[in-house]
């Protein structure tokens, strides 16, 4: 019963922070249930991707609602993350846990420094773009020019499709692998690498990481590795906390915003280096 309530209680954590940052939330997951709880690592990734799916559902609505997240920009990338997850959840069982760790939390460092130094791209739009885009010229057909004015916003240009599409591949690889969702790149990917303002990419991903977790959560149902009497309370929990997080993202200051997701990946990238290392 106390573990029961435990468990809500920190997946209603994981779920607020997730719907804030974008990052689905298992980017917290794993680390509690594996340090916190003493869960295998491979079934608190499977926990984790349950709860993925929960809080980009949660979230996702209240996104669509506001019109924050950009949808067309969203549907192209899962196409991607989706491919990348299939991939990572095939190969999950085979790929030793701690060279996986430790890839990761280099990861994460790099990101997290990025995002630190503030490396923004020129020209973002308001925080506050929506979803709609440009159509394309008439007579362009599908040219790279008419997908970019198609996934654009009067707000913002979407920059350098190609690279973030494998980017997003990545995203999807590591989803499936460490049940994190996806976030943790496809915020930096669309921010940094695509011109997206962070409020918009953070929206954005929501819609990406649920599609993400379904995918290579079939694959560790298949396989066992779904707890139900864990995943059970972490997934109302998480419910719970996206739900409210959703509803209050767009009072939170930008700035505030990036210290948050600064934070989050810091404390997960030595949580990695520690496993790692067997710590």
């Amino acid at each position: 019963m106390i573990t029961g309530l435990l468990l809500l209680v920190s997946g209603a954590f994981a779920g607020a922070f997730g719907a804030l940052l974008g990052l689905g939330g298992g980017v917290l997951l794993v680390p509690l249930l594996t340090l916190g709880f003493e869960r295998p690592l491979r079934e608190s990734v499977a926990v984790a991707l349950v709860c993925v799916i929960v809080t980009s559902s949660a979230a996702s609505g209240a996104h669509l609602q506001r019109r924050t997240a950009n949808l067309r920009l969203g549907l192209l990338l899962a196409l991607f993350t989706a491919l990348g997850s299939l991939v990572g959840g095939l190969v999950s069982f085979l790929v030793p846990e701690r060279l996986l760790a430790g890839l990761f939390a280099l990861l994460l460092v790099y990101v997290c420094v990025t995002m630190a130094r503030g490396f923004l791209p020129r020209g973002r739009g308001s925080a506050t773009a929506g979803v709609g885009g440009g159509e394309p010229p008439p007579g362009a057909g599908w040219s790279a020019g008419s997908l970019v004015a198609l996934l654009s916003t009067p707000d913002y240009r979407v920059r350098r499709v190609g690279p973030a599409s494998g980017a997003s591949v990545g995203s999807g690889l590591l989803s499936a692998l460490l049940g994190v969702g996806g976030g943790v790149i496809n915020v930096p990917t669309m921010h940094v690498l695509m011109g997206v303002p962070l409020r918009v990419a953070t929206a954005t991903s929501n819609l990406v990481v649920g599609v993400t977790a379904i995918a290579s959560a079939i694959i560790y149902l298949v396989n066992g590795a779904i707890d139900p009497y864990v995943a059970g309370p972490t997934a109302l929990g998480v419910f719970a906390g996206a739900t409210v997080g959703a509803r209050n993202a767009h009072r939170v200051d930008v700035r505030v915003l990036r210290g948050l997701f600064v934070v989050v990946l810091g404390w997960t990238a030595l949580q990695m280096a520690r496993r790692a290392i067997g710590a």
